[in-house]
This record gives structure tokens, sequence and C-alpha cells, in this order.
């Protein structure tokens, strides 16, 4: 339960929480910021008494590095279904991230239902080209803590063979088989490798604006169907959206992030 126990957080007695952002989740020597949102999310859970992060926004300040961090949840409004929210994580110097988001029981959720779009189709994970970390940081540290598996025909660019189209379709889990929770897919949502590095464009490392998650359901034990695409580069920006698909093939979240391009 590597995941599990590195993301965990405890309360203190003014009402926030602490955590400690462990060291192999980075890119680069910054974590991940899906990480950072699983911490936050899981204090803002705790605050609200509610299981599970449903809809979630966090624009990022300051690059997190390991060690202890506290988080300060502030209830904006309890209903129903949903509690609201708001949420910043600091290190001892400076704040890292700000949040907003709701929270409810993603288990309970009924509705009618219309899916207009379909999981990505891949070859087998065994099939597919697994990312994982190099000691020369590239690809990044965290990519030892998960598996991730590429569809061939999206790899090319670790060989310096872009596809040209900023696109990434593959599998995700956790490793050892750990269950992958609501706060797991907050991970998966960010743990792909930016589109745009299968451009055709000079860039490097894109680092996250804003991220917005949804969550849409539990899912099912299993490798995660995953897809990520981006229509705008422009401006030095661009747009990321994701979709996240679980075993039996049912929508388990979807995300979109504003990063940076920085010129390579």
């Amino acid at each position: 339960m590597v995941f599990a126990t590195d993301t965990a957080v405890e309360p203190q007695t003014d009402e926030s929480y602490s955590a400690t952002i462990q060291d192999g989740w980075d890119v680069v020597g910054n974590a991940n910021g899906g990480y950072l949102l699983a911490i936050a999310a899981r204090a803002m859970a705790a605050a609200s008494g509610q299981p599970h992060p449903v809809a979630l926004n966090a624009h990022y300040l300051s690059p997190g590095r390991p060690g202890p961090v506290t988080i300060v949840p502030d209830v904006v409004k309890t209903g129903r279904r949903f509690t609201t929210v708001r949420a910043n994580m600091r290190n001892d110097s400076k704040e890292l991230v700000t949040l907003l988001g709701s929270f409810g029981d993603v288990g309970a959720l009924e509705g009618p239902m219309r899916i207009d779009a379909e999981p990505p189709e891949l070859p087998a994970p065994e099939d597919c080209v697994r990312i994982d970390h190099h000691p020369s940081g590239f690809p990044p540290a965290m990519m030892g803590k998960i598996e991730l598996r590429l569809h061939p025909e999206d790899a090319g660019f670790a060989v310096g063979k872009p596809s040209g189209q900023p696109l990434f379709r593959g599998w995700f889990r956790l490793l050892d088989n750990e269950p992958i929770d609501a706060f797991a897919l907050l991970l998966a949502v960010d743990a792909f490798p930016p589109t745009v590095f299968n451009a055709n464009l000079p860039v490097s490392w894109a680092p996250t604006l804003e991220l917005t998650t949804h969550i849409r359901g539990l899912p099912e034990p299993g490798w995660l169907r995953c897809r990520f695409s981006t229509r705008f580069i422009s401006g030095g920006l661009m747009e990321e959206d994701g979709d996240i698909w679980d075993a039996s093939g049912r929508l388990v979240a979807q995300s979109r992030q504003l990063a940076l391009t920085p010129r390579g």
C-alpha cells in the first residue's frame, strides 16, 4: 500500500492536517501535481466528513519538494449530498497549492446515463511500452512508483521519434496491484507524459498551472485505460484533456489541465 501510505494525512489540534511529500514521486525534483492533489484531497475529504472527491480544482503556486507540509481545509457549505471545501497546502516557507472541491459518496450517485465516447483501443498491457524510471532523470522518478504502459504508436517520443499527434493512450495501475481508489484516480490524471512531447515542437517538461478533475465512479480492480489529448498549443500554454476508464469499460474520471510549454 505504498501510495496510500505516501499520501496519508494526520489531523492536528488547530483543524489543519499534516503530511509528508515523500521521495520518489517527483519530476526532476518537483513532486507530481496529481500526487500533491491526492494528499490535499485526503485532508479535504476528512474535513468534509465525505468519503470521496467528486470535483476538484487546483492551482499550483510553487513546486513541492520532499518534506513536511500542512493542509488547511475550510468547509464552505455542507449540503445533502455534497460538501464544498476550499484548502491550501503549504510547507514551512510558502504556499504550494490552493484548491476548491466538492466531496460526496461517488458510489451512491444515481441518475440517467448517456455515454457518447468509448475507452481507447489499446493492445494488451504486455504488448504496450513500459515507461520506467531512469537514473538520468528521464523518465522521471515517479515512473518507478507506478506501472504505466503506452500504446506503441504513442511511445516513439522516448527515442526521439514523436508521433506528431499531441496524444497519449495507455494503461495505468499502482505497483503490486495496490487498489485504485478515488484518490489514486487523482494521481492517474497527471501521471502520463505531457501530450506536447508528441507534437514535434521544441519544448521541455510542461509544468501544470491549473488542474481540474471529476471523479465519475469508483474503479473495478485491474488496469485503467487512459487517454490524454491536446487541441490548442499557443501563447506558451496548452490544455490537456483526459478520460480514464476502468477494467469493466466504465468511465471513472475526467480531467483538464492548463500547462506551460517552455521552450527546450
